[in-house]
């Protein structure tokens, strides 16, 4: 399996498809225009901050979880920067606070320690409140924020009015790849729960896990949804898509090292699925390839396997119509967002490198990794 155009790439590489990414800014820039929403990029899903200036002119800023994302936003990409972490460090406050234009705490005593200070650093700085709405509809109970003895969000029953006289925002975040419908269905149980703090707020942030760049999501839906609740409780909104943006907008450029045979023909790749690709294992999911389908459709049936010691390092079982040689290059579909930030050097594997391919076809590799970066995060 010869893909010829990326076979300059070093490898394993993270390649961006910059056209890619401006379709799904496009369609999310619509969505804002229309509804009246404010957008933000969610730098837990997507960070790859070399492309931050095609994401500009599309997005009104970033969210941050914490002090290093909260830097990045302002080094980077230099318009809003709002900031939730479910538990801030009072040593990180201050310097958090600076940056910041909206501060979310996770909890009613969270903010009553640090609101003031807070304000004290940045009087521009807006506050708010992450609430549960206690109603999700997460495909798994790892990636429910509202689920049972959940840690995010405070929930009505723990809920102190003594903070309003400083909060100016609610936040809640229910949504894990979800559409338009599942939003609807989250914002019945917000307002029945929160409905008399709504309309004293300035600011509504509906968080993230909008599916809104995937095939079938209801834009419509999404749009008119925003326009009723803005014209209900007159605030303002914001969506903080992170999947969404980096939707779909590049591949992960792996090579076959070696393919060796225990019941079944196991190509070990230059990458790792544990190292590079957690989210396969965690989620669980399984990547498309390109060229490739399931295990048994096409003539060819390969195991796809990581390069670490991990026994459980493996992609996939997939079929290819040619039989796959060293030396040729694999392309796992749509590793732009999560993969990336959560990526390691488990087993002193390498990281990938990070390319983007512009608009013109052009390709610049922005990124190499070598010991050096290994070496540096363990002493």
């Amino acid at each position: 399996m010869n893909h010829k155009t990326y076979r300059h790439l070093p490898s394993p590489c993270w390649l961006l498809e910059e056209d890619k990414l401006l379709h799904n800014l496009n369609l999310i820039a619509s969505i804002a225009q229309q509804s009246g929403a404010k957008v933000l990029l969610a730098l837990k899903g997507y960070a790859l901050w070399r492309s931050f200036d095609s994401c500009k002119p599309y997005l009104d800023g970033c969210c941050a979880s914490g002090l290093h994302e909260a830097k990045l936003a302002h080094e980077t990409f230099g318009k809003e920067v709002h900031t939730y972490s479910p538990a801030f460090k009072a040593e990180e406050i201050e310097e958090i606070a600076s940056l910041s234009h909206h501060l979310v705490f996770n909890s009613p005593l969270q903010f009553k320690q640090y609101a003031s200070k807070a304000k004290a650093i940045n009087p521009t700085l807006s506050l708010g409140l992450r609430v549960n709405p206690e109603y999700s509809e997460a495909p798994k109970e790892s990636y429910n924020p509202c689920g049972i003895y959940s840690r995010l969000g405070t929930t009505l029953a723990n809920f102190d009015e003594s903070i309003l006289t400083q909060c100016e925002g609610l936040h809640f975040h229910a949504l894990c790849e979800e559409s338009a419908e599942a939003l609807e269905s989250v914002l019945e149980h917000f307002e029945a729960k929160f409905g008399n703090y709504i309309s004293r707020m300035k600011w509504i942030n509906f968080g993230g896990g909008h599916h809104i760049t995937r095939k079938g999501y209801d834009v419509e839906k999404l749009i008119a949804l925003i326009q009723v609740f803005k014209a209900k409780y007159h605030v303002e909104v914001y969506l903080e898509p992170g999947e969404a943006i980096g939707w779909q907008t590049g591949h992960l450029v792996t090579t076959v090292l070696d393919i060796v045979h225990n019941g079944i023909d196991i190509a070990i790749l230059d990458s790792s699925a544990e190292a590079h690709m957690p989210d396969t294992i965690l989620m669980p999911y399984r990547a498309d390839v390109a060229g490739a389908g399931e295990a048994g459709e096409k003539t060819y049936t390969y195991r796809l396997a990581g390069n670490t010691c991990l026994a459980g390092d493996i992609m996939g079982d997939y079929s290819f119509d040619k039989p796959l040689k060293v030396g040729d290059r694999v392309l796992f579909c749509d590793q732009m967002h999560y993969t990336m930030v959560k990526a390691t050097t488990f087993n002193g594997i390498k990281l990938p490198s990070i390319a983007i391919q512009k608009s013109d076809g052009s390709i610049e590799v922005v990124r190499e990794f070598g010991y050096e970066d290994f070496k540096h995060r363990l002493s």
